[in-house]
């Protein structure tokens, strides 16, 4: 199974209020680290300096500071049709934080607005 197949089962896995994910990343063949570097580039995948494992992926659901879901699976796609074969495993998951957003000045119908779309 492909990169991007196991992160789609990860994050089908998970349940519908998880916030972020963490996820290392190694690949099999480390002559194509540098090959792999230019395609996790997209994600912002953190590097490891010495560590087992190569890459840290940080990534959010519907918001916060990291790649989006889709853009990982995106990426991982692109690894797995480049012929670069890993593994994944879940280090982190977060759920059931909720998004803080300034409302203060706003008119009432975009603070309901925001409750009504992020409430689903």
């Amino acid at each position: 199974m492909g990169l991007a197949d196991t992160f789609q089962q990860i994050v089908d896995s998970l349940p519908d209020d998880w916030t972020d994910l963490e996820l290392d990343l190694r690949i099999a063949d480390e002559s194509r680290y540098v090959d792999a570097a230019v395609y996790l580039a997209t994600c912002n995948a953190r590097p490891y300096s010495h560590h087992d494992w190569h890459w840290r992926l940080l990534v959010a659901h519907r918001f916060g500071h990291a790649a989006s879901a889709p853009t990982v699976h995106g990426t991982l796609s692109l690894l797995d049709d480049a012929g670069i074969e890993g593994e994944l495993v879940v280090r982190e998951v977060r759920s059931g934080r909720v998004e803080v957003t300034q409302m203060w000045g706003r008119p009432q119908s975009v603070r309901e607005d925001f409750r009504r779309l992020r409430a689903q």
